[in-house]
Parts: structure tokens; sequence; C-alpha cells
């Protein structure tokens, strides 16, 4: 299992949330205790993951949905622990911008910034980034019906509808379309094999009738 599906089973599992994303970064800016990957007493490594949960209540035996409630969670995993830390966590409403930084190259940094706190940081790699960066967008403009964040300096295939969400429904929606066609195309075949085994059924009993009569 790796980190990310960790993340969601250990963290957001229990509490009935479902982790969207999740993106592995390091500070740009200098802090008392530095980010690193490995070795060394005290080193962790640091996660911010999406997430959401839905709420139910009941009116007349009748189940009723609320609108979700989606966060963004600091995760963190220390050296020599297989297991993972929630750290700060901040409603989704409360983000008030994302940086992306160069909107011109792929790159691993960005900037977060909340009501109460603002964050610089750089992914493990651009493309991790670019993944987080399409769900958070997605996320935003799904869950967010006013007050939405501001998104800046960020690609265009990020806010665009190339966006990893949209090609993965499309595959699911060719993968279903060429299932279809092969369980048509079967069903012909086996349509013509039974029209074929009828015309010989026929013709044998029509033998068997002349040779009787013979």
């Amino acid at each position: 299992m790796n980190a990310k599906s960790a993340i969601s089973k250990e963290i957001f599992a229990p509490h009935d949330e479902r982790m969207l994303g999740a993106v592995q970064v390091k500070r740009r800016t200098k802090k008392k205790i530095p980010f690193l990957a490995t070795g060394g007493q005290g080193e962790y490594l640091t996660y911010i993951c999406l997430s959401v949960i839905c709420f139910f209540y009941f009116i007349r035996s009748v189940t009723n949905k609320k609108p979700a409630q989606a966060s963004i969670t600091k995760v963190k995993q220390f050296e020599g622990s297989t297991s993972f830390v929630r750290r700060t966590q901040w409603m989704l409403e409360q983000l008030r911008q994302v940086n992306g930084i160069d909107p011109n190259r792929d790159s691993p940094e960005f900037d977060l910034l909340f009501e109460n706190a603002f964050d610089q940081w750089v992914a493990s790699t651009a493309s991790e980034k670019c993944t987080f960066f399409q769900v958070l967008h997605h996320t935003c403009q799904r869950y967010l019906t006013d007050k939405k964040p501001e998104f800046i300096n960020c690609q265009s295939k990020i806010m665009g509808g190339n966006s990893i969400l949209h090609s993965a429904a499309d595959s699911v929606t060719s993968a279903v379309q060429k299932a279809s066609q092969a369980l048509n195309e079967r069903g012909e075949r086996l349509g013509r094999a039974e029209e074929k085994t009828e015309e010989l059924k026929n013709s044998a009993q029509q033998f068997a009738e002349t040779a009787h009569k013979v």
C-alpha cells in the first residue's frame, strides 16, 4: 500500500471522509525544524490532503443529504513510524488563493493562502502538483457556491477541460462503449450461428425424409 492509500485509510476513512487527492510537499521558506525526506532525528514527511464528507439527517423517516463539506488537511509521517498524524485542517471555504507561481512551465512550487494562514510549498514533482491542482479546482467549482478561491499563475491545463478528472471520465465512457460494442458483436455472431444451425437441422430433416421415402 502506498503512502496516499495508507493516509486515506488511516486518517480519513475512520471519520467517514473520502480523500480526493494529496500531494507530498516541503516548505520553500526556512523553519526551525526543516523538512528532510530521509535520515536524521525528528524528521518527517508532509502531505497536503483534500477530502470531503457528506452529512445525512432524517426527517419523517426520509433520508436527506446536506451539502458536502470539503477540507484541506496537513498530514505528517514522522521518521521511524509507519502511521500518519493529522495536523492543521482548514475548511475549503477558508481557502482564498491558490498560486501556481509560473503559468508558463511545469513547476513544483505553489502557495496556499487561507483566511488565517499562508504557506509556501514545493511538491515532490511538478506532475504531482498539477494533478492536485486539477482536483482542487474541480472540488472548489463543485462544492463552493460562492467565495471561490482565486487561482493565479496556473497553467491552462489545470483550469481547462483537459483535466485528469475529465480524462478519467472519458476513459470510463470509452471502456463502456467498447464493452457494449463487443457484446453486440458477440450477439450478432451467436445469432448467425443459431441461424446456421437451424438451416443445417432443416436440411438434415429433409434429407432424412427423402431417404425414408426411397
